[in-house]
């Protein structure tokens, strides 16, 4: 935690600031250790603070390492506590609410709004987080088999989300929360494959079917990230020739990510093998993102993106080929940047058909 708190300074100077202040809950984590309904504070000697109203203060004070915890009432008392705290400091926020910045503004004219610290510290993982996002990407992978064995003709991608639901909660494994989806999980059969995003529905398996299957769940406060496409029965040529196009692209993507190596380098080597074999217009998203405490966050691996990947960030790989109202197909792995990748996902059976 020490660590985490030098490198967060190290980066709030980097834009001017000496003090940091977290409204979000997973800088706030970060930071602290506690995960909840608080602000944190990072001054520039290390002092770290929670501002907490009553409801939270005994989880802070269980749960943070090195915190001072501070009781407030809930809202403005919150800002109010914070203020007198930090007048005479050059403070960097990542607040992202206009009533509250508004407020802030008032007492700390030159107050930063910027997410840059926060981001920029959380994109190397250390020991620790990676220990974590190793045995949340086994669980998948237990997940991965569970599918292999339960998918059946019939079966509604509801109930096939049930079991799966069941068995991540009995490993401590949870919803992200995510707020652009309604499910914790995909599960896509047939032509609701087609969509990236889909939602869960009650539609039934069929023979023929394709099954994207992407598995994006916290543990211990961090996502891992993973998608395969299993097969019921016989599909048609045009679906089998996209999956293994998908998997030849996603090996590709998987080999270009070194340190070093720019993100839209790889982009570029899982769109180039997939332009080559004529489905370049149905590969429709970039091809992968950071992962930690958040489903996506930096770097981006994009065309658009010029970063560089560095030793011990943590990203996924996942091209995919999408062809309305027919099938989807998406390969997905979240891998650690070294020397020689460490890919975290161990469940690599091929076109598994149930």
């Amino acid at each position: 935690m020490k660590q985490r708190r030098k490198n967060l300074l190290k980066h709030a100077q980097k834009i001017g600031c000496d003090t940091l202040v977290t409204f979000e809950p997973e800088n706030l984590f970060y930071m602290t250790g506690f995960w909840g309904e608080a602000i944190g504070l990072l001054e520039k000697n290390g002092k770290t603070t929670i501002i907490a109203p009553e409801l939270e203060v005994g989880r802070a004070k269980d749960e943070s390492e090195d915190c001072d915890v501070i009781t407030a009432e809930r809202g403005t008392g919150l800002v109010t506590s914070l203020v007198k705290k930090i007048k005479k400091n050059r403070v960097c926020t990542d607040c992202q609410n206009y009533s509250i910045m508004t407020s802030l503004k008032k007492s700390l004219p030159k107050i930063k709004s910027s997410t840059e610290p926060f981001y920029n510290s959380r994109i190397i993982k250390d020991e620790n987080e990676i220990k974590i996002l190793k045995k949340a990407s086994k669980i998948i992978d237990e997940m991965f088999e569970i599918c292999s064995k339960k998918i059946k003709e019939g079966q509604k991608e509801s109930e096939l989300q049930t079991i799966l639901m069941t068995y991540a909660m009995e490993q401590q494994m949870f919803d992200t929360g995510y707020k652009s989806t309604l499910n914790p999980l995909i599960i896509a059969g047939g032509p609701n494959g087609a969509l990236p995003h889909a939602q869960v529905t009650q539609r039934k398996f069929k023979k023929g079917d394709l099954v994207v299957t992407d598995l994006t769940l916290r543990y211990k406060g961090y996502v891992s990230d993973a998608t395969r496409t299993f097969v019921i029965g016989n599909i048609s040529s045009q679906a089998k020739e996209a999956y293994e196009i998908v998997k030849e692209s996603q090996k590709l993507g998987l080999k270009a990510v070194k340190p070093n190596a720019n993100c839209k380098d790889v982009d570029f080597a899982c769109r180039k093998y997939i332009d080559e074999k004529n489905y370049g217009q149905y590969f429709i998203h970039s091809t992968g993102h950071g992962i930690g405490l958040e489903v996506h966050e930096l770097p981006t691996v994009s065309y658009r993106s010029d970063t560089k990947l560095k030793e011990n960030m943590a990203i996924t790989v996942e091209p995919g080929i999408y062809i309305e109202n027919k099938f989807g197909i998406r390969i997905e792995d979240s891998l650690i940047v070294k020397k020689n990748p460490i890919v975290m996902h161990k469940f690599t059976k091929d076109l598994v058909t149930i």
